[in-house]
């Protein structure tokens, strides 16, 4: 999409924009450039912004900015390297995850780049019928402990400390294994494979986990070589913006093999809609 201009978008352009995020899922805007104070007032005219609730991810100036980075300035690290890189929506361990996300590419190495997609409104249209009938009803557990990631004040902290305070700062999270879209209708496969950690029935009770393996095998979550009819890679070029539905798409960040340096920018919004309606179908 080119010609956007945020600086002199009207409140119907934006809401053009929006609406055209919830009917492709992503977007990517041509031709930005951005300084961070503006991107964080883009991400402010498309609702509530809010920033990572652990501070080493913040940029210096725009706390509301989540880096990606494995550059260095000076002797200190900007942001942290390598983010993202199992499937995931942003905030699913968190009580109200947000509904849209935007990434600006500052840097983007020359190989290996990019990001993996899969529109889990469309994985649940391609699941076995047996299996639509398992997980309708049911609800879906997230939390980070998976993949949080150390800290510099973590180092030389008894593991049994940092899994206490991981577990009471985020604790683990339900949500609908199946809800409504509050904007296209659609239904959306809530799971992923970097924060699930277990599936329960209508009435709480922990159900197997060899089903939630097995909603990670049917929607693509287990296929190594990337190349399932639902997984999609977006390579970004330098000046392009991504937005996309945090409801309906969860991502996998493909990292450079060689050292090639990378910096990532995030503003993560909150839109006029309610996540879901806590109803699972």
């Amino acid at each position: 999409m080119r010609g956007f201009d945020p600086a002199t978008a009207s409140d119907d352009d934006f809401a053009a924009l929006k609406n055209g995020v919830y009917e492709h899922k992503i977007l990517i805007l041509k031709g930005q450039a951005l300084a961070p104070s503006a991107f964080v007032e883009m991400g402010r005219r498309m609702g509530r912004v809010e920033a990572y609730y652990e501070p080493m991810y913040h940029h210096p100036e725009e706390p509301d900015i989540f880096v990606s980075s494995n550059v260095s300035d000076g002797d200190k690290q900007i942001g942290v390297p390598k983010t993202g890189k199992f499937w995931h929506a942003d905030y699913q361990f968190m009580p109200k995850p947000f509904g849209l996300t935007l990434i600006y590419p500052q840097v983007i190495p020359a190989k290996n780049r990019g990001t993996y997609y899969i529109d889990m409104t469309q994985a649940y249209q391609r699941l076995p019928e047996d299996l639509k009938r398992e997980i309708a009803g049911t609800r879906t557990l997230f939390s980070v402990r998976r993949y949080f990631k150390i800290r510099p004040s973590d180092v030389y902290r008894p593991l049994g400390e940092l899994t206490e305070e991981v577990e009471r700062k985020t604790p683990t999270v339900a949500h609908p294994t199946l809800f409504k879209h509050p904007v296209t209708g659609a239904t959306v496969l809530y799971n992923s494979e970097g924060f699930t950690v277990g599936m329960e029935d209508a009435d709480g009770n922990r159900l197997d986990d060899s089903l939630m393996q097995r909603v990670f095998e049917e929607t693509g979550q287990h296929d190594s070589s990337f190349s399932g009819p639902g997984i999609h890679l977006v390579t970004p070029e330098q000046g392009d913006l991504l937005i996309w539905d945090n409801r309906a798409l969860i991502h996998r960040a493909l990292h450079t093999s060689t050292p090639e340096p990378t910096v990532s920018f995030r503003v993560t919004v909150h839109d006029d809609f309610p996540f879901h309606d806590d109803q699972p179908l």
